[in-house]
């Protein structure tokens, strides 16, 4: 890829569609439109609030890492390794940005421990390129590796 030029990540075609609703913003509560998902939404104590309850950032942090485990299997088995006893942990940040809104920022910290360095950080590579949640963050929030 040159630099300048804009890779398409955007699906070709659509096959599952999740649907969650929230009620009373961050201090309410969200549920799944199956019902699998019923949370209480707090804000956290850093923002002011009573941390009574998960906030945007957790469910973000939870899908992300999920997510992003996930795409790192997946280019691990398409490359014949086995990766059991990987783990990927993320950290979801908040704070003011330059344009009196908010903005986020991502740490992902990956354990590969039965692969040796070099290796582990080309899958890493492979994976933020397959994972959906990189793809749509890619330009628009930094996204920090950690591998360890």
């Amino acid at each position: 890829m040159t630099e300048g030029t804009a890779v398409d990540t955007r699906p070709t075609k659509i096959v599952y569609v999740a649907e969650a609703t929230a009620h009373g913003g961050r201090d309410g509560h969200v549920t799944s439109q199956d019902g699998r998902l019923q949370l209480k939404v707090a804000m956290p104590p850093a923002l002011g609030g009573d941390g009574d309850g998960t906030n945007p950032e957790q469910l973000f942090a939870a899908g992300y890492s999920a997510c992003f485990h996930n795409a790192l299997i997946l280019v691990g088995n398409r490359a014949g390794y086995d990766l059991a006893g990987s783990t990927v942990a993320a950290k979801v940040g908040i704070g003011p940005n330059r344009t009196r809104g908010y903005g986020l920022a991502v740490a992902l910290s990956v354990s590969l421990p039965v692969l040796d360095a070099e290796l582990a950080a080309r899958l890493v590579d492979e994976a933020h390129e397959v994972c959906p949640y990189s793809n749509a963050t890619r330009g628009n929030i930094d996204v920090t590796i950690l591998l360890g």
